[in-house]
């Protein structure tokens, strides 16, 4: 087991526009803001679960990863463990009822889960164990344990696992006061933080979206598709990622000598994760990120994580503001995506930021339910 160190992993950026908190800790291995390999990151997840394997060995476990950018994370937490899987979201599901909270500190602030889901398997389950990339207090996440504690008469467990942790003495305690285990790979302090977000000149490339017109290829994927925002046995997931991973590497018509770039949309991480590290396994130089409601301020300076915002209109809904962050030229793009939204606004914003830097060999690989589109 790797031991990571925060050298390792944490790059600190601007957050543009919020008042709440002004930097932005970007984990460079975790294949959300910046590309890394998908076999990296991976890697990486892999290492928190051992702990949780180690830890958890007789019970049965649901995985909650959070949106948008521990989705993965989370999806990987449950696979390696064989545990089902939910993530929250914010995206509108039909006849459904949810669990609402709020993230306090972040630009888009309501979190939800499904809670027929929850009531499904609330009697059949050890332990809930909260997937984050990073915690800082632990607030939103005691918020919604507090909200499941109040709903349901069942009293299950709860940890948290997160790949970075910055919770100081007292939140800690509050945590062990609540019997609430606390897992990470590495430990941080925040103390810092804003005064390097600050020295920052924030005098990136800021790219408007382009809405138009532009062609661009599609390829539907053979089912089975599955939607973590409802819950999932992770095998079943495992496999459909795997046969969603085998179908893109049989049909792009990729060379072993190629640069690829596997990029993911939104809440929608790990299905291009999984896809780049399969590609990784065959000898492919294969890096994957994804798009982000994230608004993240853009500097020049070499040490700086992001240096070219691309804004976007989002695949899931027309008016919705999304970025990428740092597109180059590769010699194929893959994007992946389970968007129902059959207008093409955002397909087209995506399509022309890559081929604003030289890219023309793009595929989009639809993964989702016809009958919803």
């Amino acid at each position: 087991m790797r031991n990571y160190t925060q050298e390792d992993m944490v790059r600190i950026a601007k957050r543009e526009n919020n008042t709440k908190r002004s930097y932005l800790v970007v984990n460079r291995l975790q294949g959300k803001h910046i590309p890394v390999k998908g076999s990296d990151a991976l890697d990486v997840f892999d290492t928190l679960a051992e702990k949780l394997i180690t830890a958890y060995k007789n019970e049965t476990i649901l995985i909650a990863g959070f949106a948008e950018t521990a989705t993965a994370i989370g999806a990987r937490l449950a696979v390696t463990l064989g545990s089902y899987y939910i993530q929250t979201t914010r995206e509108p599901i039909d006849g459904v009822d949810y669990l609402y909270f709020t993230e306090s500190h972040s630009h888009a602030t309501e979190q939800k889960l499904v809670k027929n889901d929850i009531d499904y398997i609330i009697n059949n389950i050890d332990r809930i164990v909260f997937a984050e990339d990073e915690v800082t207090t632990g607030n939103t996440i005691m918020k919604i344990i507090e909200i499941i504690e109040k709903t349901y008469t069942k009293k299950v467990k709860f940890s948290v696992a997160s790949l970075l942790n910055g919770m100081d003495e007292e939140h800690l305690a509050k945590y062990k006061a609540k019997d609430i285990d606390v897992h990470y790979l590495v430990k941080t302090q925040h103390d810092t933080f804003t005064d390097i977000a600050d020295s920052f000149k924030g005098d990136g490339k800021f790219i408007t979206k382009d809405v138009s017109l532009t062609d661009y290829t599609e390829t539907a994927v053979p089912k089975p598709y599955l939607n973590t925002r409802r819950i999932c046995e992770s095998k079943a997931y495992d496999k459909a990622c795997k046969g969603l991973a085998d179908y893109i590497y049989s049909s792009a018509g990729i060379n072993t000598s190629d640069s690829v770039l596997v990029i993911g949309t939104e809440e929608f991480m790990y299905p291009a994760l999984y896809t780049a590290m399969t590609l990784n396994t065959q000898g492919i130089n294969a890096v994957t990120h994804s798009t982000t409601r994230s608004p993240i301020a853009v500097s020049t300076e070499d040490i700086y994580p992001v240096h070219t915002r691309f804004e976007l209109a989002s695949f899931y809904d027309d008016n919705r503001t999304t970025f990428i962050y740092d597109l180059k030229k590769y010699d194929k793009v893959i994007i992946i995506t389970d968007s129902i939204n059959n207008s093409p606004v955002g397909c087209y914003t995506l399509i022309n930021a890559l081929k604003s830097v030289g890219n023309d060999n793009i595929t989009i690989y639809r993964w989702c339910q016809d009958e919803q589109r």
